[in-house]
């Protein structure tokens, strides 16, 4: 196995906090860029207080900035800025989430960055993009997830539009963040001046990118699209099933010979061998009957029971995982998705593993989230050459 990470050698200045950004920032961090964490000098990246807290750290924290190097500056004074400006000489991308304007505040907007270093990526992550009539507009993920088309299909149509249950906005916006970083790298690589570029990441746009083929169905038809709570619009059957204990099964037969198979699981030939099933179509025209005959079949079996046929059917099927569950499923494990760090004071503590996986680069926890500041003399000292007269007065003026 080659022992080289997939971006080592690839430096990155991250400059947002919460979510979005530093969600893109931990999967370079992840595959070996050198990831170097800006917070704010007294509080850090509010992440750091959010949630279920291990003395004064979130244990968020622990998964969101694993692999990175933190740093403290004030961006909003001269001097501050001054270091950015410093440090971007010889990064290769600056990452950011801050709503469009602010960094141009700060003389760090892409104009003077790329006068500094003009191979220089500038990733950039708000809630409606750089341009267009929005881009003033404060944007969270979670209002991105409503401009974006996503809460309007969440829930059950005779209730209010729920919430996913987790920062999705955020997070797809991170990972088109890095998808359109590594492209921009691959294109720096081709062009024999290696010039940099900006990327652009709106939340609602990464959110709007997931609604499969719902404009132009609009568009064609006049359709749209509703909620309709565990059911899959269109495709059946595929629905969240209640077994005899009381627990709920996720049950997928929505494929022409998959149903074949489900039919003939559950004693039903007569309808594995019906013509007017044997289509999406003809399924979706009578899919409360086809949902009604699954769900009889359920409730006379435990869900383990129903797994167990199901899974020798070969028709995909599952319980529905609470966090519990997860944390206690083999298959989790063997895949090393939870892996145990060790905090400072020893205490052990479970995290998500790394997705995805590769077969000769693999990415890595090489460390928890650091301390706020923790690489300020670090970085200030050996990356930046700072005499320690100059650090220490940085840090009395409250810059570092």
């Amino acid at each position: 196995m080659s022992k080289n990470k997939p971006l080592e050698g690839i430096k990155v200045l991250e400059l947002g906090n919460i979510v979005a950004a530093p969600f893109a920032g931990k999967l370079f961090a992840e595959f070996g860029a050198e990831v170097i964490k800006v917070e704010e000098p007294t509080n850090g990246d509010p992440l750091r207080n959010w949630r279920v807290m291990h003395k004064d750290t979130s244990v968020w924290w622990h998964v969101q900035a694993r692999n990175k190097k933190s740093i403290t500056v004030n961006m909003r004074k001269e001097k501050g800025q001054e270091i950015i400006k410093s440090l971007v000489k010889d990064v290769d991308v600056v990452l950011e989430n801050f709503k469009p304007g602010t960094i141009e505040r700060w003389g760090l907007g892409y104009n003077v960055l790329k006068k500094i270093n003009p191979s220089i990526i500038l990733t950039r992550i708000s809630g409606y993009g750089q341009t267009g009539p929005y881009r003033e507009k404060a944007g969270f993920g979670s209002v991105a997830e409503a401009v974006g088309g996503l809460r309007y299909l969440t829930g059950y149509p005779e209730l209010p539009p729920v919430r996913v249950g987790i920062a999705i906005g955020d997070m797809v916006a991170g990972l088109y963040a890095v998808i359109g970083t590594l492209m921009a790298l691959r294109s720096r690589e081709h062009d024999k001046n290696k010039l940099g570029q900006e990327v652009d990441v709106a939340l609602y746009e990464s959110v709007f990118s997931l609604l499969e083929g719902m404009l132009p169905e609009y568009d064609l038809t006049g359709t749209i699209r509703e909620r309709t709570g565990s059911t899959l619009p269109g495709v059946a059957p595929s629905n969240s099933y209640k077994c005899s204990n009381g627990s709920y099964i996720v049950i997928g037969g929505n494929g022409d010979s998959i149903f074949q198979r489900l039919m003939v699981a559950i004693d039903r030939e007569d309808l594995a061998n019906n013509p007017e099933y044997a289509t999406n179509q003809g399924r979706v025209k009578n899919v409360e009957f086809i949902d009604g005959v699954i769900q009889s079949w359920a409730s006379k079996h435990t869900i383990e029971e129903v797994q167990l046929i199901l899974d020798e059917a070969s028709v995909p099927a599952s319980p529905i995982y609470s966090i519990k569950d997860i944390m206690n499923d083999e298959h989790y494990k063997a895949r090393e998705m939870i892996q145990e760090i060790e905090l400072d004071d020893g205490m052990r503590l479970v995290t998500p593993g790394i997705v995805p996986k590769l077969s000769q680069t693999p990415g890595k926890i090489e460390w928890n989230g650091p301390k706020l500041g923790e690489h300020n003399e670090e970085i200030y000292k050996e990356f930046l050459d700072f005499s320690y007269n100059d650090f220490k007065k940085l840090k009395e003026e409250g810059v570092i």
